[in-house]
């Protein structure tokens, strides 16, 4: 039970993306969970996880980003004078904006990481300088259009090995069943390690409940995928980028590291972390990955506009601290910030569906975000009071 206590905020966050699903399925009378509809919801949200991804780095280590919105709208911008106005290749744009991201990440890193300015008030910086940016390279109009195969990053399926003749499109099962059978190995896999080296071990009913309701999502929301056009393009960048990162953060040095120096900068530095390059690689990585993000977005609606990614940034934030994320560094997944961005996507699609006025779905979003914060810092109260 002490294991369970322990891990009841992932618990809960899971549950509560199930009941909010089942809610806006009873509500929206079966369209939610429509095969046309889950895959959309994968397309339409996919740009704020992969934000949320490099957010919650930021945020464990104890920074914040406030430019990720307008890194997105420079970065589109970029791509279209790239792309559109001087023709160059579709995969040589998208090489090209993912440098000049690491390049902005680099730039604002630089003066959090070795001039010691908050991050607080360089990403803010940021975010006036880069959408200013973005409007003097589009010259406040818009550009489209872009090569088929930058679109694809955006809204591309996966080649269908049926020929549209089957019923469930087969590569879309095959990839389910490949990632189960990954799923299932590397969860025993991570046991064996854990019970070699003595630490501590998930009870195995627990993690046999655990891998085999992750199965069966898998299988489901490859079912509900197959049965309309197959598996999105950025639902495999996605998946690569939440293994990889997921991985890092879980098992690398430098994912040990990051906790370290959101949990007491201080003591992290007097035990040999280099902080300094620790915090200019964090805000590099989050700037790659809103470059990704502003491609992913721009060859969706194939259009870069000076006002794109207006808000990403608050809906990033939020599904890192909707996610278990602490205000104060040092606690938080990728994982949870995943499950985080979910919610408030399957919030923003059910009530689109609803016809719920824009007004009343940032007010709901803004109360869920407060629920989970409080619902937080009531745990560690109660932890801090029982020990």
């Amino acid at each position: 039970m002490s294991y369970l206590s322990g891990q009841l905020r992932q618990i809960g966050l899971f549950i509560a993306l199930i009941v909010i699903v089942l809610l806006f399925q009873i509500l929206t009378q079966g369209i939610t969970l429509s095969p046309r509809n889950v895959s959309n919801l994968i397309v339409q949200n996919s740009y704020i996880l992969i934000l949320a991804i490099g957010m919650v780095m930021v945020i464990i280590a104890g920074h914040i980003d406030l430019s990720v919105g307008s890194v997105v709208a420079v970065v589109g911008a970029f791509a279209g004078v790239l792309n559109n106005k001087m023709g160059v290749p579709w995969w040589a744009t998208i090489i090209l904006c993912l440098i000049a991201g690491a390049v902005v990440g680099a730039w604002q890193g630089f003066w959090v990481a070795y001039f010691r300015i908050p991050a607080f008030i360089v990403t803010l910086a940021g975010m006036l300088l880069f959408r200013g940016l973005a409007q003097i390279l589009l010259r406040n109009t818009q550009i489209s259009p872009f090569e088929e195969g930058f679109r694809a990053i955006g809204s591309g399926f996966l080649p269908d090995l049926g020929g549209g003749t089957s019923y469930l499109e087969p590569l879309t099962m095959i990839l389910a069943v490949l990632a189960i059978i990954s799923l299932v190995g590397f969860g025993i896999r991570s046991r064996r390690g854990r019970a070699r080296n003595g630490l501590t071990l998930e009870p195995i009913g627990w993690f046999t409940l655990k891998t085999a309701f992750m199965c069966v999502l898998i299988f489901g929301i490859a079912w509900l995928l197959a049965s309309y056009r197959g598996t999105p393009i950025v639902l495999v960048i996605l998946g690569v980028l939440v293994v990889a990162y997921s991985a890092v953060m879980a098992n690398s040095v430098f994912g040990r590291h990051v906790y370290a120096l959101g949990g007491n900068a201080r003591a992290a530095e007097l035990s040999g972390v280099k902080t300094n390059r620790l915090t200019f690689l964090l805000f590099v990585n989050i700037g790659v990955l809103s470059a990704l993000a502003g491609l992913v977005f721009t060859a969706q609606l194939n259009l870069a506009g000076p006002s794109a990614g207006n808000g990403f940034e608050l809906d990033a934030i939020a599904a890192v601290f909707i996610g278990g994320a602490a205000v104060t560094g040092g606690i938080g997944t990728i994982g949870g910030a995943i499950v985080g961005g979910l919610i408030i996507g399957v919030l923003n699609n059910g009530m689109t569906i609803l016809g719920v006025g824009t007004e009343w779905q940032e007010f709901i979003k803004g109360l869920v975000l407060l629920a989970a914060v409080a619902f937080d810092v009531i745990n560690k109260r109660r932890g801090a009071g029982q020990a």
